[in-house]
């Protein structure tokens, strides 16, 4: 899944790892720290342990230690906002990530000015992202995919696995930024390196008062930082799915996965046949083993919950990874990346309009079934931003508050609301599912025409097709599957039909 990959150094976690394999029994599992580690602004409880490492008050080993993160730079040279001159921007941007920066290049392109704000803005993202081949030649970015493989595989149970047929690809997180960054800076746009702290709007435009004293004026303001939902407001209790993974990157002395292939999906728990009370927590919310083979010696893996509320502690699905990598007999010489991974699915979407523009995360935009938003929200930005363009080139005058909502009629038009209630019906339906309804759920999804699961992983269905689909898979699936199906989606089902009737233009 899109996954958010944090770089570390990992030397003390690597021996701790290689340790635990020998007796994964031993792991301990501590107090959550799910709540502080979710995308809210709590400080943790940490502590610092020798060599400036930050490590979890816990009792595990394995799962105190985390390692320091290495922060790597883009070597440009940004032309920065000038607070003196006093200017009012047409567009500010807030947040340096994917979507952001897309928008602030597609807006700036057409002659508008545009400021990003950002505390790290040639920072390299950390984040892993994981996107569908043809996703991203639609949008002309294959040359920001270092790795592609040419079909991605699922292990259902201990049978075959299911081939999909369909290119996956890695992001190359440098290339994908530069691009956007160098285009940036072509079109004129200015960036400053702080915190917006709080907004102020007036009729015709907006003030962003920014930690180093710095106010910025604009006439309209895109939210673009993630989950932190800092300025983008909500007025219903938000109560997501988490999926909650734990990955690694590294070098191994080898594995058993097809370099040709990356592992999308591994549901088989094998792995816990010596591990009863791990296997039956893993039989309740289940996680499947995700892997990205570079080569016969390096490779990704992250252990995942694909969806659960609330979500599953990272002590216990390091747990299960341990025990997957022993039984697979993979054993880690080093480690180049270190990833823990929080991703709030489903939930209510923000106030509709709002003064405040969002994109992404903070608008709501990750796929409330799978966990995907990198590729949904860059084919996002052009739509946002030729509302912004259209909108801000009326030759009438029109009040921040009229601009802004047009442009979220444009974001979130009533077909994607309504496509957004079926995947949160999905959502609801993937929590209440075992391990064995889980797999009989995969079984019948993947058994579909490929334009089926396509176009739902990929958002490309809409409720018409969604509904075609939702009868196709009920009909291939297995009358066990379907019994899950009546048994535990009857109530969502009633959600999503009482949403969908209040929900109106």
């Amino acid at each position: 899944m899109d996954s958010l990959l944090r770089t570390h150094s990992s030397f003390e976690f690597l021996h701790a790892i290689n340790r635990f394999a020998g007796n994964a029994t031993t792991l301990s599992s501590s107090k959550s720290q799910i709540h502080e580690t979710r995308f809210f602004p709590k400080k943790p409880h940490l502590k610092w342990g020798h060599g400036g490492c930050c490590v979890k008050a816990s009792s595990s080993a394995l799962l105190e230690l985390v390692p320091e993160i290495k922060k790597e730079l883009l070597d440009f040279e940004l032309p920065l906002y000038d607070p003196s001159k006093g200017l009012v921007v047409d567009l500010v941007v807030v947040g340096g990530g994917p979507s952001g920066l897309a928008v602030a290049q597609q807006v700036s392109d057409a002659g508008l000015t545009v400021c990003s704000i950002d505390p790290s803005p040639q920072q390299i993202w950390p984040n892993n992202y994981g996107v569908w081949v043809d996703e991203f030649e639609a949008m002309d970015l294959l040359d920001c995919l270092d790795t592609t493989w040419s079909s991605a595989v699922v292990y259902i149970n201990e049978n075959s696995p299911k081939n999909l047929g369909r290119p996956y690809g890695r992001v190359n997180r440098k290339q994908l930024k530069s691009k956007m960054l160098k285009k940036c800076i072509s079109n004129g746009v200015k960036f400053h390196q702080a915190k917006v702290i709080k907004v102020i709007h007036e009729e015709l435009k907006s003030l962003l008062i920014c930690n180093d004293g710095v106010t910025i004026q604009a006439t309209l303001v895109l939210d673009a930082t993630g989950f932190s939902r800092s300025l983008v407001q909500y007025d219903k209790p938000y109560n997501p799915g988490y999926q909650v993974a734990y990955g690694i990157l590294a070098e191994v002395e080898e594995h058993p996965f097809d370099v040709d292939k990356m592992l999308f999906m591994d549901w088989r728990d094998s792995h816990l046949n010596n591990n009863p009370e791990i296997k039956e927590r893993n039989s309740k919310i289940p996680t499947f083993l995700y892997a990205m083979p570079f080569s016969s010696n390096r490779i990704f893996l992250e252990e995942t919950s694909l969806v659960a509320r609330p979500g599953l502690k990272f002590e216990d699905i390091q747990e299960r990874m341990v025990c997957r990598l022993k039984h697979l007999g993979i054993k880690v010489k080093s480690i180049e990346e270190d990833e823990r991974c929080v991703i709030p699915m489903g939930g209510p979407l923000p106030v509709l309009p709002q003064r405040v523009l969002g994109i992404g995360g903070t608008a709501g935009m990750v796929h409330p079934s799978t966990g995907y938003m990198v590729a949904r929200t860059l084919a996002a930005a052009p739509i946002v931003a030729k509302s912004i363009i259209h909108y801000l080139n009326s030759e009438k005058t029109v009040s921040g508050t009229d601009l802004s909502a047009g442009i979220w009629r444009d974001l979130w038009p009533i077909e994607r609301r309504r496509q957004r209630e079926f995947f949160c019906f999905g959502m609801d339906l993937l929590l209440k599912l075992d391990l064995e309804g889980t797999r009989r759920f995969f079984d019948a999804f993947f058994d579909l025409e490929p334009r089926y699961w396509h176009g739902f992983l990929s958002s490309r269905l809409f409720l018409p097709e969604l509904m075609t689909f939702g009868l196709s898979l009920f009909g291939r699936a297995s009358n066990t599957c379907r019994l899950d199906m009546m048994v535990n989606g009857t109530l969502p089902l009633g959600t999503m039909i009482n949403n969908l009737v209040q929900d109106r233009e």
